[in-house]
C-alpha cells in the first residue's frame, strides 16, 4: 500500500509538471487583459468583483465540473483527447458507420483546433513571463523577444528526453509555482479582505447585465483563465485520471483561486497596478527570482499542449488521418509517453513565427482563445453523445447537461470570435490547413485502396488457380504486408508476374487499427490457413500502439507456421501516386496526397522491419 501511495504521489508530481502548466500560468496575463487593451472595462470596485466572480466560477464550472467530473469519465481505455472521444462513438456495425460523418467531422475540427492551441500556448505564456523584466527596468525591453525565443527553442530541443524525465524535473518547479501563487494571493487579499464577496455569482451576473455588450466582449479575456483545461483531458493517457484529479483539487485549484482573489483585492486597493497586477503583488526585491520562476513555469505551461499534440498525432496516424511519422517511445513503463520529431519541429517553427510576428503577450492574447473555445464546445457535444449511447443517460438528463455546458462554451466562443481580425484568424487558418491535410490523406488512402484492388482477384481464387501453376517454390518464408485481407496483394501479383517465383511459406499480413487505445495480447493475432502453404494473418493494434511486424511473425509460430522472423523475407508494395482527372478528389488534393505519400515515413522503419530482409515492389497507381 505504501509503495502504491508513493507511486501515486510521484505520478501526481510529474502530472503537475506537464499537465497544469498552461492553466497555472494564466494569472500572468488573464486579469490584466480584462481591464486593459481595446476591450478593457473601467477599473471600479463593482467591475473588479464582477470580473473576479466570472473568473472564479469559470474555473469551477468549466474545469472542475465539466472536465474533471464529466468529460474525463469518457476515457477510451485510459486514453483521453478529442480523437479518443470520437473513437468511442465509432460503431462496429458497418451499416451504421455511414451515419457517423458529422461526428467524425466534429472530432477532426476539434483536433485541428487543438494543434492551433499548441502553437499559441508556448508563445503567449513565455512572452508573458519574460515581459516581467520590463517591470524591473526598461533597460531589459529590447532583450525580451530574444530571451523568449531562446527559452522556446530550448524547450523544443529537450522534448526528445521524454515526458517522464521532463515531468520529474518540471514537477517540483510547478509545485513551487503554485505555492508562490498562493502566497502572492494571500498578500493581495490582506489589502482588501472584502474581495471574497466575489464568491457570490450574482456579482458576475450583475456585471454582464450592467455592461451589456461590453461585458460580453470581456468574456473573451475571462476565458483566458481556463485555457489549459482541455490539456487535462488530452494528456490523461500520459498519467491517468487519479493523479490529475489529485493535482487539481489539492494543489492547482486552491492556489489559483487564492491568487485571483489576491489580484482582485490589489486592483481595488491600488488601481494604478493594472498594467501588470501579477508582478505588482510581489515586493520589488523578489522581482528577479519571480521572473525566473515565472519563465520556468511558462516553459512548463507549453509542455501540456506539446505532449497533447504528440498523443493526438499518434492517434491520427493509426486512425488513418495522417501519414506515417516517426514515433519514439520515451518510457519503458508508460505506453502513452512518446515523442514525434516532425510534430515537435513543426510546433517550434510555428511558435517562433508567432513570437516574431505579434511581439507581445497582449497582442497574442487577442489571437488566443478562439481555438480552445471551439475544441471545448465540440468536446461537450461528443461527451454528451457518449453519455447517451454508452452510459445510458436518458434524453432529458443528457439534454440539460449539454445545453448548460454548451451555452457557456458558445458564450466564450462568441466573445473570442470578436478577436478574429485582431489575430484570432491565425489558429483558424492553421487549423484549416491541418484539416485539409487530414481529410485529404484519409480520402486519398480510400481511393488508392479501391484503385489498387479494383482488378485484384480474391486470394482464395489466386491460391487455388495460380499458385499450383508456379513450379518455382524456393525454400524460406515470405511475409507480404497488405492493407486488405480479402484481395490478392498487388506486390504478390507483381512478384509472380515478373519473377515467376514463390517462397515455400507465404504469410499475407494485414495490420488493423481498432477503435481502442490498446489491444490485449490474447486478441492480437488471428491466423487462417488458405492452402498451398499460404496463410492469412490479421494483427490487431490500438490507435495508441505501435505495430511491430517481427513480433507478429514470431507469434505466428504458435499457430503452427514454420517461420523465423530472423530469416524471413518481408515484401512490401511501394505505391507511386499519380494525380489525374479521374473522379474522386479535386486535382489539387490529389497532388497534395501524392506529396504526402512521397514524404511519409518508410513502411520498413515504421513497422520495425530488418532492412536487409526487405524487398520493395513498386507500383504506379493513378487516382
Amino acid at each position: 500500500m505504501e509503495n502504491n501511495n508513493q507511486k501515486t504521489s510521484a505520478i501526481t508530481l510529474a502530472a503537475l509538471g506537464v499537465v497544469f502548466g498552461d492553466i497555472g500560468t494564466s494569472p500572468l496575463y488573464a486579469m490584466r487583459e480584462c481591464f486593459t487593451g481595446h476591450h478593457g472595462v473601467a477599473l471600479t470596485e463593482a467591475n473588479v468583483l464582477g470580473v473576479l466572480s466570472l473568473i472564479i466560477w469559470s474555473l469551477i464550472i468549466v474545469v472542475t465540473i465539466k472536465y474533471l467530473m464529466f468529460v474525463m469519465r469518457a476515457d477510451n481505455r485510459g486514453e483521453g483527447g478529442i480523437l479518443a472521444l470520437m473513437s468511442l462513438l465509432h460503431p462496429r456495425d458497418e451499416k451504421v458507420r455511414r451515419f457517423m460523418h458529422p461526428v467524425v467531422a466534429l472530432g477532426l475540427i476539434g483536433a485541428v483546433l487543438l494543434y492551433g492551441d499548441g502553437i499559441i500556448t508556448p508563445a503567449v505564456t513565455v512572452l508573458g513571463a519574460v515581459e516581467g523584466l520590463k517591470e524591473i527596468s526598461p533597460v531589459f525591453e529590447p532583450f525580451v523577444l530574444v530571451i523568449a525565443l531562446a527559452i522556446l527553442v530550448g524547450l523544443f530541443l529537450v522534448q526528445k528526453n521524454g515526458t517522464a524525465k521532463i515531468g520529474r524535473v518540471f514537477g517540483p518547479i510547478i509545485l513551487m509555482w503554485f505555492i508562490t501563487l498562493a502566497a502572492m494571493g494571500l498578500n493581495g487579499i490582506s489589502q482588501y479582505p472584502a474581495v471574497f464577496a466575489a464568491l457570490n455569482p450574482l456579482h458576475g451576473a450583475d456585471f454582464l447585465i450592467t455592461q451589456k455588450f461590453h461585458g460580453f466582449v470581456v468574456l473573451g479575456s475571462v476565458f483566458l483563465v481556463v485555457t489549459g483545461g482541455e490539456a487535462l483531458y488530452a494528456d490523461m493517457g500520459h498519467f491517468g485520471l487519479r493523479p490529475i484529479q489529485l493535482g487539481w483539487f489539492f494543489v492547482a485549484l486552491p492556489s489559483l483561486l487564492i491568487h485571483y482573489f489576491g489580484q482582485g483585492a490589489l486592483l481595488i486597493a491600488h488601481p494604478d497596478s493594472v498594467a501588470n497586477p501579477f508582478y505588482a503583488l510581489a515586493p520589488d526585491y523578489l522581482l528577479y527570482p519571480l521572473v525566473l520562476l515565472a519563465s520556468m513555469a511558462a516553459v512548463i505551461a507549453s509542455q501540456a499542449l506539446i505532449t497533447g499534440a504528440y498523443s493526438l498525432s499518434q492517434q491520427a496516424i493509426h486512425l488513418g488521418f495522417l501519414p506515417r511519422l516517426q514515433i519514439k517511445h520515451t518510457s519503458a513503463d508508460e505506453k502513452g509517453q512518446i515523442y514525434i520529431p516532425f510534430v515537435n519541429w513543426a510546433l517550434m517553427i510555428g511558435t517562433v513565427f508567432l513570437v516574431m510576428s505579434f511581439r507581445s503577450s497582449s497582442a497574442l492574447a487577442s489571437a488566443y482563445g478562439i481555438a480552445v473555445t471551439g475544441t471545448m464546445a465540440i468536446t461537450t457535444i461528443l461527451t454528451t453523445l457518449v453519455a447517451r449511447r454508452l452510459w445510458g443517460w436518458n434524453i432529458v438528463a443528457s439534454g440539460i447537461v449539454c445545453a448548460t455546458l454548451l451555452t457557456i462554451d458558445l458564450a466564450f466562443f462568441g466573445a473570442n470570435a470578436l478577436k478574429i481580425l485582431a489575430g484570432g484568424w491565425f489558429p483558424l487558418l492553421f487549423g484549416a490547413i491541418i484539416f485539409a491535410f487530414m481529410t485529404t490523406w484519409k480520402r486519398g488512402r480510400t481511393i488508392l485502396a479501391k484503385r489498387m484492388f479494383a482488378a485484384s482477384r480474391p486470394i482464395s481464387s489466386f491460391v487455388k488457380e495460380v499458385v499450383p501453376t508456379i513450379k518455382n517454390r524456393v525454400s524460406g518464408q515470405a511475409v507480404i504486408l497488405t492493407g486488405r485481407s480479402d484481395g490478392t496483394p498487388p506486390a504478390l501479383i507483381q512478384n509472380v508476374k515478373h519473377n515467376k517465383v514463390l517462397h515455400e511459406t507465404v504469410i499475407l499480413l494485414t495490420i488493423v487499427t481498432d477503435d481502442v487505445p490498446h489491444v490485449e495480447e490474447k486478441n492480437r493475432l488471428k491466423v487462417e490457413p488458405l492452402g498451398e502453404n499460404f496463410f492469412r494473418a490479421i494483427a490487431h493494434y490500438g490507435f495508441m500502439d505501435t505495430p511491430h511486424v517481427p513480433d507478429i511473425v514470431l507469434r505466428c509460430q504458435k499457430h503452427g507456421i514454420d517461420v523465423d522472423p530472423a530469416t524471413a523475407i518481408y515484401m512490401l508494395g511501394r505505391e507511386t501516386v499519380i494525380a489525374t482527372n479521374m473522379p474522386g478528389m479535386a486535382l489539387w488534393r490529389e497532388h497534395l496526397f501524392a506529396f504526402m505519400s512521397r514524404n511519409a515515413q518508410n513502411a520498413m522503419v515504421f513497422f520495425h522491419l530488418p532492412p536487409k530482409q526487405v524487398i520493395e515492389i513498386g507500383v504506379q497507381v493513378q487516382i
